[in-house]
């Protein structure tokens, strides 16, 4: 009996003591669990006026808010009469070792915010980068994700990406086709039937307007060269299809296709010689 009144003299003591400290401090986390919110309200507001991916713009938000509660969590344990110092030594001294045992993790967020902030591409660019290639699907704040051109999806970790030489195509790119036509043919028919098939074509762009040349006059013929336009997720699926549409409009109007050709040609009188040598020697 005695120990029990004790226990509750001891509890009673207690609470004269802390409890009002354990009431601010309970209070002051909810006060920082309403801040956070209108923290986060605003901060949404602010970032809508910058132009960032919302993966990012979200991430963002709950590091803000975070933040914002961490600082309302610390007055709390002040409240309490918590020593912050020796917590705060010993959070530095736990942050270092995940640092260290983290590094890679970390050069990727720190890539990841350097990619944000500079922007050298953005969701839809098609770009070339550490050996890959692909339509920017995603950016987040440790990798990026890329879509290739046979649907695979590639995840470029960000340090692999910041530092490094960047090929940025956009959204569209420029292909090349090209072939010969007989030396004897109309040049000018030639490079209107080229033109009007390459206009004929779904998936050459209009603008900007592909480049149709004479190249070069080769061992086949005159090379024409056609470099159209087209979307970046046509690229490498149109090559086809303008081999079979120029090919075909150029038969159709009589334009030879040029082949390699070798013409041999030998002296006159060479092989009469050769055979009257042969004849007398028998």
């Amino acid at each position: 009996m005695d120990r029990l009144v004790h226990a509750q003299g001891a509890l009673t003591d207690l609470m004269i003591r802390f409890g009002p400290r354990a009431l601010v401090a309970i209070l002051t986390l909810v006060a920082g669990g309403v801040v956070a919110r209108w923290v986060g309200r605003a901060g949404e507001r602010a970032l809508a006026r910058l132009d960032l991916e919302p993966p990012v713009r979200a991430l963002l938000l709950r590091i803000v808010r975070l933040l914002t509660f961490l600082g309302f969590a610390i007055l709390a344990l002040a409240n309490l009469g918590v020593d912050l110092l020796p917590l705060i030594a010993g959070l530095s001294v736990v942050g270092a070792g995940i640092a260290l045992a983290t590094q890679g993790v970390l050069s990727n967020a720190v890539a990841g915010l350097t990619i944000i902030f500079t922007k050298p591409y953005r969701v839809g660019d098609f770009i070339a980068v550490a050996g890959v290639e692909g339509r920017v699907e995603e950016i987040s704040i440790f990798n990026t994700t890329l879509v290739h051109t046979d649907r695979s999806r590639v995840i470029v970790p960000n340090r692999k990406i910041v530092g490094e030489i960047l090929h940025n195509y956009g959204k569209i790119r420029q292909t090349r086709v090209s072939l010969a036509v007989a030396f004897e043919a109309d040049l000018v028919g030639a490079l209107r039937t080229v033109s009007e098939a390459v206009a004929s074509s779904r998936r050459v762009l209009g603008e900007p307007s592909p480049l149709i040349q004479v190249a070069e006059a080769s061992a086949s013929g005159f090379r024409i060269d056609v470099r159209p336009w087209v979307s970046a997720v046509d690229y490498g699926f149109v090559e086809g299809d303008l081999y079979v549409a120029i090919g075909g409009a150029l038969r159709a109007r009589g334009f030879a296709i040029g082949y390699p050709q070798l013409e041999v040609r030998m002296p006159r009188g060479t092989a009469p010689d050769r055979a009257g040598a042969s004849t007398d020697e028998g």
